[in-house]
């Protein structure tokens, strides 16, 4: 698939010489989500900020539909959308003359009507004529959006869009980042919530202490490192494990009344058929059974742990 956006060796480091950037490599591909996950401090709001012309690289480069930010700047900008952290916004604006401003900033013409389905599309349309001072600070977020989407960019960047939202408000926006994409818009998500990028990611990237550990399809990371357990509940609890259980991956719990067994999605034998044989020889008998897996929660503390 064609990237629309390109990150070769890129990497910042500060007058004080530190490092928040080393040598990031990322091609993020036309019309994707992808999540960028990672501890505060990570370097993803860096990251954002040089891809936005905001910061300047200290070495490498970065194209947007094949134009520099450097040398390109205004046509790669225009392209752009970017909803930053900060609530930065003029409270004394309307909801509609703050969109109308944001839009006309890069030179578009005025468009009351796209104006009016963004609004619509944020749930914001009845709080047009409303002042931004006047509104909840989940409102403020949407504003937020809804400013970076005026100039109708190819690619939109989501820097911890639902900080301090509630959950309701979330998974509105995950709706509406949801219609962005089939709409052909790329959107790059930075986020502290795990179930956000779960639920409406394409590709997970993994970032820490400058560098990108990985990045991956979701369903592919899920299945690589999401880790599968079957539980078993037991018809009569056992006191401990038997000694020809032993050799298995087994734990018992629950007072004796549950055994789990983890095994690897991607071996070539899950071991289930043996668990089953041995534990029927052993005269174990259980009177349910099911299997999890391992979240994206999980597989990302284990990853940044590692690191």
């Amino acid at each position: 698939m064609q990237s629309i956006v390109s990150v070769r060796h890129l990497s910042k480091t500060y007058a004080d010489g530190f490092k928040a950037l080393k040598d990031i490599n990322l091609e993020i591909r036309k019309g994707e989500i992808i999540a960028l996950l990672g501890p505060n401090g990570a370097g993803k709001t860096t990251l954002i900020s040089v891809i936005c012309g905001i910061v300047n690289p200290s070495e490498g480069e970065v194209l947007v539909d094949g134009k520099s930010i450097i040398s390109d700047f205004r046509a790669t900008r225009s392209m752009i959308g970017l909803v930053p952290q900060e609530l930065t916004i003029d409270s004394f604006s309307t909801v509609f003359s703050a969109l109308e401003f944001s839009r006309g900033l890069f030179g578009k013409a005025p468009d009351p009507a796209y104006i009016e389905r963004i609004l619509k599309d944020l749930s914001l349309w009845d709080k047009k004529d409303n002042r931004i001072i006047e509104l909840s600070g989940g409102m403020k977020r949407r504003v937020l959006i809804g400013k970076a989407l005026a100039h109708e960019p190819s690619v939109l960047f989501l820097d911890e869009p639902t900080a301090g939202v509630d959950v309701e408000l979330r998974k509105d926006m995950w709706a509406l980042v949801g219609k962005l994409r089939d709409s052909g818009v790329t959107i790059i998500l930075t986020t502290h919530y795990i179930e956000e990028a779960e639920a409406i990611a394409d590709r997970i990237g993994v970032v820490t202490k400058g560098e990108i550990l990985l990045v991956e399809e979701k369903d592919e990371l899920m299945r690589k490192l999401g880790k599968k357990q079957l539980i078993l509940d037991l018809v009569e609890p056992l006191s401990n494990l038997p000694n020809n259980l032993a050799e298995l991956n087994l734990e018992i719990s629950e007072g004796g009344a549950k055994l789990t067994y983890t095994y690897d999605t991607q071996g070539e034998h899950t071991g289930i058929t043996h668990l089953m044989e041995v534990l029927r020889d052993a005269g174990i008998r259980f009177k349910d059974m099911r299997t999890t897996q391992r979240s994206l929660e999980e597989i990302f503390v284990k990853l940044v742990e590692e690191a």
